[in-house]
């Protein structure tokens, strides 16, 4: 029998977009023939997932598990929203997440054990049973050494507090009274989800984005008339001012508290600190919502229906 080397499971991997256990599978079956181990994966309806991976996936759902002081969050995407309605779509992405408890990073969860196999494996085999192109795109988890991780899920699905169309998870350290903190880091979490923060902290928005920022703010400082024939001195605290207004409404710390906007959120922290009995900080937090920065192709699956119903 020829030897299954590695580069060649990863040649028919990337041949057929099917998994590295069935491509493995395959190549055992078919004496490490390549073209006959891709007629294989054909003939067992699994290497259909290789002409779904061109497909735009901007639809899905994002999950969250909580774990005591820990929690991480996923994003299964797919072609169409109804999927999102799929028992095996939401029965695998609630697993993944939980998975994503115990995963290094995003790769290390993809190639986590599931079923028999990896991840990465079981969302080939979601391919290949729903029919779409299915990706879980990206996974993130926070961790607090005292305190609580809180969760919010917006636009729920079928009533699953875990699964919705938006998911924030929130980092509070302290030592104070649970309850209060639990109550408290909910509310700041519907918050962000509706709010977008950039960053926490002035300090953690990227470079770039500040620089880009500046730069878009000086070309509207040259269009604006009110600037026309003012010294320097004056164009830059135009630039100060308004890039001030720029962090205030990106700094999540910064920001009016979406449920008392006469206050900002680190006022809040403050009297969220009273109610505990203990200091309180926000140490960090995630927020995912689905299709987020996926360029979404609108013809993909009507296209698709439409030649299908094409008379010849």
């Amino acid at each position: 029998m020829a030897e299954i080397t590695a580069a060649l499971v990863k040649d028919l991997r990337e041949k057929t977009g099917v998994g590295m256990m069935d491509c493995k599978k395959a190549l055992a079956e078919n004496n490490g023939d390549l073209e006959a181990s891709i007629d294989w994966l054909r003939a067992k309806g699994l290497s259909k997932a290789a002409k779904k991976a061109d497909r735009a996936a901007a639809e899905g759902i994002v999950a969250i598990a909580l774990d005591g002081n820990q929690g991480a969050v996923i994003e299964l995407n797919s072609e169409t929203d109804f999927v999102a309605r799929n028992a095996d779509f939401q029965k695998a992405a609630n697993a993944f997440a939980k998975l994503g408890l115990k995963a290094g990073d995003h790769q290390a969860l993809l190639d986590s054990a599931h079923d028999g196999g990896k991840v990465s494996d079981a969302v080939t085999q979601l391919i290949a049973t729903i029919g779409e192109n299915i990706t879980l795109r990206r996974s993130a988890k926070l961790a607090v050494g005292t305190g609580v991780i809180a969760a919010y899920v917006h636009g729920k699905v079928d009533g699953n507090d875990n699964l919705g169309r938006i998911a924030v998870l929130v980092a509070l350290e302290s030592t104070g009274d649970k309850a209060a903190l639990e109550s408290f880091g909910k509310k700041v979490a519907m918050h962000i989800a509706s709010a977008s923060p950039l960053a926490l902290s002035e300090a953690e928005i990227p470079a770039d984005r500040i620089e880009r920022e500046k730069a878009v703010i000086g070309e509207q400082i040259k269009e604006d008339p009110k600037a026309a024939g003012k010294p320097q001195q004056v164009l830059d605290k135009m630039l100060e001012g308004r890039m001030r207004k720029f962090f205030e409404e990106s700094v999540l710390t910064k920001q009016a508290f979406i449920l008392n906007p006469d206050q900002t959120v680190e006022a809040a922290v403050a009297d969220a600190a009273k109610a505990a009995g203990a200091p309180v900080a926000i140490k960090g937090f995630v927020r995912f919502a689905v299709g987020e920065g996926v360029e979404k192709r609108q013809d993909d699956f009507a296209a698709e229906v439409a030649s299908m119903t094409k008379k010849d």
